[in-house]
């Protein structure tokens, strides 16, 4: 984000250098300085203005509007870091209340699904790297960032470095995704986009990442190429790994840690969608006698 533009007003230029100073990602910046514009425009006059009645007014005016449930709750966050730390007022939130989110379970494809989307994928190093999403449980973000070096075949690991939350791990490395991984390092380094400790997978510019819009574009061809009616996105390949490895009876507490999850809680939805679990159950009709 750009802090110098003397256009921007004081009171923006502050928040942003708030934000800048707490290292806050990029994306995080723009949903903030997001939330406050619309503030803005709802009052129409400064966000500085506000008043208690005003905030509430205006979470009405999100709900009345059919704001989701995820955008008012993303908003709500980035109206609370500009009064809590920007302005210091912090008793402007205090009835702003976030709305309970709907418990949904994730889209999860079979793994004959997995497997023909990825052979459907028709670019190797797209190929390459939805293979990590699924064989590794990454996250888009991660596996755009994935550097030459962060592949240890040593260790049969994958280091992902600042994932979400900011913390470093190591992810599994499957020989398959190993194998797929040389096969597209030969064929980047050929092409010249293979730097020396440069992005496992660059974009068009080998200096930059691939990004996350173009690894889910590669996703939705691969999945209307393989037939594939679900909705699927990047992420949906992480769901799947999941709930494979719970069907393959691995610890859910070893899943956790695999994916990141700084919670168990998150990581048991995967109980909900892992079918081959509940196959296996004998219900208590079964041990009923015959009519």
């Amino acid at each position: 984000m750009d802090t110098t533009n003397p256009a921007v007003s004081p009171l923006r230029q502050r928040m942003l250098e708030d934000m800048r100073m707490r290292k806050l990602e990029p994306r995080t910046q723009e949903a903030y300085i997001r939330a406050v514009r619309k503030l803005s425009a709802f009052l129409k006059r400064s966000p500085d203005t506000a008043t208690v009645e005003d905030l509430r007014n205006f979470q009405l005016h999100l709900v009345d509007t059919g704001t989701s449930p995820i955008t008012l709750n993303a908003t709500l966050t980035g109206l609370k870091f500009f009064f809590d730390t920007t302005l210091g007022r912090s008793e402007l939130m205090v009835r702003m209340q976030p709305v309970k989110l709907p418990r949904t379970v994730p889209a999860v494809l079979s793994v004959q699904e997995a497997a023909a989307l990825l052979a459907a994928t028709r670019n190797i190093k797209h190929q390459a790297a939805l293979s990590v999403a699924y064989g590794a449980g990454l996250r888009a973000s991660e596996v755009c960032r994935l550097k030459v070096g962060d592949v240890d075949s040593q260790r049969m690991a994958l280091r992902v470095e600042q994932g979400k939350g900011a913390k470093d791990r190591y992810a599994m490395l499957s020989p398959v995704v190993l194998a797929r991984l040389r096969s597209w390092w030969r064929v980047g380094r050929a092409q010249g986009k293979m730097l020396p400790g440069g992005w496992l997978f660059p974009g068009l510019d080998p200096m930059d990442p691939l990004t996350i819009r173009q690894l889910n574009r590669a996703v939705h061809d691969a999945t209307a190429a393989a037939g594939i009616t679900k909705r699927v996105t990047t992420h949906t390949l992480r769901h799947s790994f999941a709930t494979h490895l719970l069907e393959r009876k691995v610890d859910i507490r070893v899943i956790q840690v695999l994916l990141g999850h700084k919670r168990l809680e998150t990581t048991s939805i995967y109980a909900h969608v892992a079918t081959d679990l509940l196959r296996e159950v004998l219900g208590p009709l079964e041990q009923t006698p015959p009519a």
